[in-house]
Formats: C-alpha cells, sequence, structure tokens
C-alpha cells in the first residue's frame, strides 16, 4: 500500500518527523525555491511549512491531493486560508507553541527598554565605559499597560507582577471577571495609553486593528514612556513611530516585527532599525528551541489526524475540537449515513436536520454535521470532499442544516437521523446506529420503514407492493448476472401495502440488470447505493 506523502518545505526539528511516524512517506523540499514547491507539491497530501513558504491560491492548486497544510507556528499570513478552504484542505498551526516563549521575549523587551541593555552592550563593545549615560528606570511600581488579554496578554501578566508593577490592559473581548482573575484593571484604550509607562501590544492583526496604534494613539502617551510589538508587523504604524521616536514624542520602542520582513530597504520599517531609542530583533518570538520542537510536535499530530481523516483541534478553517471518546465513533457512521441519503434521494436537498438521540445527547456532537455534509457531497461533486469544504457546497447550494440533540431514544442506546426535504416537495430520512460491542454501523430506518442492516460497500434499495415470489425473482436475477447476495432484508409492508427490500450485495449492478429488476417486481423505487471509503 502506497504511504500518504508529507512534504517538510522548511527546516523543522528531528522530534517532528519522529511524531509522525513510519506511516508517512517523508518528502524535503526548499519552500522558497517556487519551482521546486509547485513539482514536489503535484502528489503531496501534506505540506509542513514555516514562514518563509508561501502556500498562496497557485501552490494549492498545484496539489490536486493535498489535505493539509500544516504551519508549524501561529501566524498564517503565508496562507490563502480562503483558497484552501475553497479546495478542501484543512489548515492547522501551532496556536499555544510560542506563547511562552513570546511571553518572555516581551519580558526582555520591557527590561531592555527600561535598562538600556542593547545600547549599554553596544557601547562596552565599542571600548567605551559610559555608566552615567545608560542610567535607567525600576520597573517597580511603574505602570504597564497591555493591550490584548489572549494567552500571550495574560502570561506577561502573571511574569510582570513579580516585578511590583501596576498592570492595566485593554481588551474588548475579555469580561470584568477575566480581568479580575488576571489581577489586571481594564480601562478604555485612550486611558492604557495616557497612564502607561510601557505598552505592549498583542492584538491579532485584522482589518480593524492594522495600524490601531498610530499619531493620535502615540500622542496621548507619556513622553517618557515607551510602547512594545511581539505581536504582528503593522499594528503600529511604523511612519508615526518613527516621527514619535526622533520627535520626542515617547521616548523609546522595542520591535520584533515589522510590516514587511525583513524590512525592505528605504521602506519604513528599515528607518526604524537605525533610531537609539529603538530596540529591535529579527521577529524571534518563536525563535527558541522548546517553541520550535513543541510546534513541529503539535503540527505533525495534526498532519497523522487529518490524513486519518480525523478532524484536528487546531484546524483554523474547519469547526474542530476536541472529540470525545464516546461520539469518536458514530463520525464515520453518520457520514456513511450521508452517502446512504444521496443514494436514495431523488431530487436536489433543499434543507437538512441532522438528529442525534439517546445517551450521545448528553456530549457535543457538532463534528456529525460535518459527517453528514461531507457523506451527502461526497459521491455528486467533482471536487475532493472533506469536513472543511462540505459546509461550503451546502452554503452554495442553499442547504439549510441544523442539528437537533434529544436524550430520548425508546428503540436504541443511541441513534442518529438525516432527515432532509427534497425539492420535489417530499422528504427523505435515513436512520443508523452503532450496534453490539463491535460497534458495527447499521442502517435502522428509511422513510419509516424499520430495518437492521449492516453498512457495507454495495447495496440495492427496492420498494414495490408487497406480494409472494418477490424475493424469488430478483433473486433469479442476480443470480443469472453472477451477482452474489451478502445479505438480504425486507421491512414489513406501509400503509400503502407496499415492502421495502434493502440487499447487500459483493458488486455493483450493471444499470440493465437494475432495470429489468424494477420492471419484473413492478418497484416504484430502486435506487443502488455505493458508500465509499473516505
Amino acid at each position: 500500500m502506497t504511504k500518504p506523502v508529507v512534504l517538510i518545505a522548511e527546516q523543522l526539528s528531528p522530534a517532528t518527523v519522529d511524531a509522525l511516524g513510519p506511516d508517512f512517506e517523508i518528502r524535503q523540499v526548499d519552500g522558497t525555491d517556487r519551482a521546486a514547491l509547485l513539482s514536489a507539491l503535484a502528489d503531496a497530501d501534506a505540506v509542513l511549512i514555516r514562514s518563509a513558504t508561501k502556500m498562496d491560491a497557485e501552490a494549492i492548486a498545484a496539489a490536486p491531493k493535498l489535505k493539509v497544510i500544516a504551519r508549524a507556528g501561529v501566524g498564517l499570513d503565508n496562507v490563502d486560508i480562503k483558497a484552501a478552504t475553497a479546495a478542501g484542505v484543512m489548515v492547522v498551526n501551532a496556536p499555544t507553541s510560542n506563547i511562552i516563549s513570546a511571553a518572555e521575549l516581551t519580558v526582555a523587551h520591557i527590561l531592555s527598554l527600561a535598562r538600556h541593555i542593547p545600547a549599554a552592550d553596544a557601547s562596552l563593545t565599542r571600548g567605551e565605559w559610559k555608566r552615567s549615560a545608560y542610567t535607567g528606570t525600576e520597573l517597580f511600581e511603574k505602570t504597564v499597560g497591555i493591550i490584548g488579554l489572549g494567552r500571550i496578554g495574560s502570561l506577561i501578566t502573571e511574569r510582570l507582577r513579580a516585578f511590583g508593577v501596576r498592570v492595566i490592559g485593554y481588551d474588548p473581548y475579555v469580561t470584568p471577571a477575566r480581568a479580575q482573575h488576571l489581577q489586571v484593571e481594564l480601562l478604555p484604550l485612550d486611558e492604557v495609553l495616557r497612564q502607561s509607562d510601557f505598552v505592549t501590544v498583542h492584538m491579532p492583526k485584522t482589518p480593524e486593528t492594522t495600524g490601531m496604534i498610530g499619531a493620535e494613539q502615540l500622542a496621548m502617551m507619556k513622553p517618557t514612556a515607551a510602547i512594545v510589538n511581539v505581536a504582528r508587523g503593522g499594528l503600529i504604524d511604523e511612519d508615526a513611530l518613527y516621527d514619535a521616536l526622533t520627535g520626542g514624542v515617547i521616548a523609546g520602542a522595542a520591535l520584533d516585527v515589522f510590516t514587511s520582513e525583513p524590512p525592505a530597504e528605504g521602506g519604513s520599517a528599515q528607518r526604524l532599525l537605525s533610531l537609539p531609542n529603538a530596540v529591535v530583533t529579527p521577529h524571534l518570538g518563536a525563535s527558541t528551541y522548546e517553541a520550535q520542537e513543541k510546534a513541529g510536535i503539535s503540527v505533525a499530530r495534526s498532519v497523522k489526524l487529518a490524513l486519518e481523516g480525523d478532524l484536528v483541534p487546531d484546524a483554523v478553517n474547519v469547526a474542530g475540537g476536541v472529540i470525545d471518546p464516546f461520539v469518536r465513533p458514530g463520525i464515520a457512521l453518520v457520514e456513511m449515513l450521508g452517502q446512504f441519503f444521496t443514494g436514495l434521494s431523488e431530487s436536489a436537498l433543499t434543507s437538512l436536520d441532522i438528529e442525534v438521540r439517546g445517551e450521545l445527547a448528553a456530549y457535543d456532537v457538532s463534528v456529525y454535521r460535518l459527517a453528514a455534509l461531507k457523506g451527502i457531497f461526497t459521491n455528486i461533486v467533482s471536487e475532493n470532499v472533506s469536513y472543511v469544504n462540505a459546509p461550503l457546497f451546502a452554503e452554495q447550494r442553499g442547504i439549510e442544516t441544523r442539528l437537533i440533540v434529544e436524550a430520548d431514544s425508546p428503540l436504541y442506546r443511541n441513534i442518529t437521523i438525516l432527515r432532509g426535504s427534497l425539492a420535489d416537495g417530499s422528504v427523505l430520512t435515513v436512520a443508523g446506529t452503532l450496534a453490539g460491542t463491535r460497534m458495527v454501523p447499521k442502517v435502522v430506518g428509511v422513510n419509516g420503514y424499520e430495518i437492521e442492516v449492516p453498512i457495507e460497500r454495495h447495496h440495492l434499495v427496492m420498494r414495490y407492493a408487497d406480494r409472494p415470489g418477490i424475493v424469488a425473482i430478483y433473486g433469479r436475477l442476480l443470480g443469472d448476472a453472477g451477482i452474489n447476495i451478502a445479505g438480504l432484508q425486507v421491512a414489513h409492508p406501509d400503509s400503502s401495502g407496499r415492502a421495502l427490500s434493502v440487499l447487500t450485495v459483493d458488486s455493483p449492478v450493471p444499470d440493465e440488470i437494475a432495470e429489468g429488476m424494477r420492471e419484473a417486481i413492478g418497484a416504484d423505487l430502486l435506487r443502488q447505493i455505493e458508500i465509499t471509503e473516505s
């Protein structure tokens, strides 16, 4: 069996390869060599990158087998998430791998500004001894303002408390209770800027936050204050910062990130590098051995999950999260029910309810919605279908979906029902469960007919007026065609006197044989269903 190809496009720790294990073919390419990258992507199932490799729409289009892009780090500026989603490619990162490293670097920058460490070091290495020129300030009893109290901002708060500082903060998404827990005084942004001796920015980069600290905001700060950015380049307007540093509006700045990396010759960031009151580092927030190893191992584990058809907690373009072990076995069942549903549909789907009943009601089963949609679209669209783009296919077709969870389940410990409204006005239902200690996936209901059929590769579903001899008729036709019936169940007739037969066969039934069966038994429904592997 051919192993999935995992392409490593940048230097990653040996622990990353070890975490992937022996089940993949590992290939290496220089992701900055565009031609080599595009060529190597042609048969890659996964690609692991850091910040230098551009996985844009062109690169994604060059990778028809690609299932996952894994960024060994936090930022995703070099990945076209929209193009990946449209192609059904999962994008994962390692959102917590560098948070300690980034928090520690932020504190290091604050200390460097307070004690002029980089300038004093440079002076001494030049042979100078200018102690008075580098008199600094203590952090004790100073006010530090943190803009953005997420994971990194919270870690910085914990570390700064040891210095005896007053911590104030701004974050529109943090509740007063959370701020109280962090021992941070929440204030409006303007007040944080006015009151702080040091300001550090830890917001995500979005259209709303780009340039959020500009000339107007810098002018609010104390002339003795300094600002730090170890988050994302562009949160601080670099031209405005240059003017503020050279014009005495603020005393200093420390920057680990820039709008252009490395700073372009003649650009706004380049001018900041030569200022004596600016401390600069080349995007070192995640550059510790520990962070790099954690990031590599994290995304390697995510790649394994993705290539095994599982959901990934760190996926950024698909509803993820930790899946309870009690919920996990039902994912494949629901996917198969989706395929079974599509096989029975005789008209376009307009809305879909995914109804989960039984003990599963006590768990988060939101993943079942994705599994149902993936199953429904697997055999009806030409594109690769995944948990990532299945909701997009539904949205594009105007299909409304609902997840309904109820504890009441009188017949089964757990049952999942797909109930869809079709464009011809009809309603189609397919129900399934996992049976026994081996958790065998079974279809247990079709449009009110009670059956119990293990889901296999090939099925025939027929509805006809119930009368003696029907099974013999279609059994003979299939036998004459050399098609073995591996299983058969006939549901009791409904109020109209029509019975439902569900056959499991060892191979597909040719169209002419199926049509002959329809005519021979007078079936008003005969559908062939093929269940494909994920």
